[in-house]
């Protein structure tokens, strides 16, 4: 076996488990959380660092709320959690050597990286730590860009924090790199840094974000990924923020969120939802009742997404009313639009057997009329208004494997 296809190998065994976890939680959480303004505020507003740090010793989230996340995270059909062990203003979640800007050292007085990886632990599920390359509080990461040796100390800065995150809280599954936009792979040292990660961390998986390729890539914000190879993942907000900002109430209508959740898990890829705790780490009433919702949609239809995949090619006829994921000789169509009391199918390659409303908890569901015409599915005698408000899941059995109808239009 080559060494390019022994590593290939080998990333295939680190990514199984995460082509299937297709529901993470993602955190944003650090000093910004107490002015609600933002996780750019310091650098949106122009505060100086003087005045933005005293923020350090006035932080004084609770204890236990980490436990209260990692639950909902389980209970929404979460498998994997993200949390922000330092974003773009420098402020450390973790006790660290390399700067006294710090949780253990300062207001919190406590290492909430270590808090966090505990409850993730407790709930069985995967640790994913976040960790941006920004540094808006070290005193070379406004010239670290021009000047050499302002350089190579805030470069070796990023490297020694990194090696502490992955060195002092056990196994950890996904690191999550951000603010690859100021340094390229060269100047960052991305090879000798990742290097470093896999030594502590065998089975850890990188993110594409230190301008390298690694595990996964990142589409931040939108579903389109035409362009990318191999795993990617989708993160996105539940409002239109990352951390808490109390007067954005654009919260996400949870069936549109599912319907992103189907778009990305139907390819076999991954869907990081992001919540911002508040500076007390209160979860917002209305993001908790969105992972509530998800949670209780997956609990009944969790069977369609985490074991079904894509693997029809997928054509615009198929898309309007709802779309696909498949399981064996199984189709799962998820009807995000519902149409009243027919609903027409088109392009599907294979004759069908059989019919039903997608049954709770492995019990059957109802039957439906059909009648299969050419190309066409019809599907007779539903009722007005859609059984399950999220999305209705119809469950197709079909005469081989599942395949596209081949032809141009018009049918």
């Amino acid at each position: 076996m080559s060494q390019l296809a022994a590593a290939r190998k080998e990333q295939a065994r680190r990514l199984e488990w995460f082509r299937r976890a297709r529901l993470g939680m993602f955190i944003h959480w650090g000093l910004y959380s107490q002015w609600g303004r933002g996780e750019w505020v310091q650098m949106v507003e122009c505060w100086p660092r003087e005045e933005y740090e005293p923020l350090a010793d006035t932080w004084r989230p609770r204890r236990g709320c980490q436990r209260e996340w990692a639950q909902l995270a389980r209970e929404s059909g979460c498998r994997y959690m993200v949390m922000t062990t330092k974003h773009h203003e420098g402020f450390c979640l973790f006790d660290s050597e390399t700067t006294d800007y710090n949780a253990a050292q300062r207001g919190p007085g406590r290492d909430l990286v270590a808090e966090y990886v505990e409850a993730v632990r407790e709930q069985g599920l995967r640790v994913g730590l976040y960790y941006s390359f920004l540094d808006f509080h070290h005193p070379d990461y406004a010239r670290c860009t021009t000047n050499r040796k302002a350089q190579e100390r805030y470069v070796e800065h990023l490297h020694a924090q990194v090696r502490e995150i992955c060195s002092n809280y056990g196994q950890i599954d996904v690191l999550w790199y951000d603010g690859d936009w100021l340094l390229d792979a060269e100047q960052l040292q991305s090879q000798r840094l990742n290097a470093m990660v896999r030594e502590l961390q065998p089975d850890i998986l990188i993110n594409n974000r230190s301008n390298v390729p690694e595990d996964f890539s990142i589409l931040e914000g939108h579903l389109l990924a035409k362009e990318i190879k191999g795993m990617w993942e989708v993160c996105m907000t539940t409002n239109d923020s990352w951390p808490y900002v109390p007067t954005d109430r654009q919260w996400k209508p949870p069936a549109k969120l599912l319907s992103m959740l189907r778009e990305v898990a139907a390819q076999e890829k991954n869907f990081l939802l992001n919540v911002g705790p508040d500076a007390e780490g209160n979860i917002p009433s209305e993001a908790r009742a969105i992972f509530n919702a998800l949670g209780d949609w997956l609990r009944k239809y969790g069977k369609s997404l985490y074991e079904a995949t894509d693997t029809v090619p997928q054509g615009w006829a198929w898309g309007y009313t709802g779309r696909f994921t498949v399981l064996g000789n199984t189709m799962y169509y998820h009807v995000n639009r519902w149409p009243g009391k027919e609903l027409v199918i088109g392009g599907l390659g294979n004759r069908v057997l059989e019919v039903r409303f997608m049954g709770v908890q492995g019990r059957k569901g109802r039957k439906i009329k059909f009648r299969q015409v050419g190309r066409q599915l019809f599907l007779s005698g539903l009722p007005q208004e859609p059984p399950d408000p999220l999305a209705t899941v119809i469950q197709i059995e079909v005469e081989g494997k599942p395949k596209a109808a081949t032809g141009g239009w018009p049918c």
